[in-house]
């Protein structure tokens, strides 16, 4: 996909209109225009980057500390009760617009949503997974 097709880079070049929240060291965030709750807000890389991996450290940063600074005000300003944070990377994870973005999602006691359900696991299958990771994280 190119900048000019992303949604969230017509965003950033005003040919989308958007409720922006944050402008500051190369990192964006404006209000969900499909909500999941009061509040829902999206931060974005201003470069066009299609998933989390590719990101520099650079960028990293700043998203994390946007999502810090960002998540308790909007809690506070919208009178949540909570907030959930999220990324979906790939399509498989749900992620439609091939833009890396976080989700703050402000939480309510009643609101209804449910979190992931857990499962139970196999003898052994928790060590089988931790040791496959482990073989990734070697240099």
């Amino acid at each position: 996909m190119t900048t000019d097709h992303c949604v969230f880079c017509s965003v950033l070049a005003g040919r989308i209109p958007s409720e922006k929240l944050y402008e500051q060291e190369q990192i964006t965030a404006f209000l969900d225009i499909a909500p999941i709750s009061k509040g829902h807000t999206l931060v974005i890389p201003d470069r066009h980057i299609s998933h989390f991996d590719e990101l520099t450290e650079t960028e990293l940063v700043g998203l994390s500390k946007a999502v810090a600074l960002l998540a308790p005000r909007i809690t506070r300003a919208v009178g949540a009760d909570g907030y959930n944070l999220g990324v979906n990377n790939g399509r498989a994870a749900g992620q439609i617009i091939t833009h890396v973005h976080w989700h703050i999602i402000p939480r309510f006691e009643a609101d209804g949503l449910k979190s992931w359900p857990n499962r139970k696991t196999l003898s052994g299958e928790l060590q089988q997974i931790a040791e496959s990771i482990r073989k990734e994280l070697q240099p």
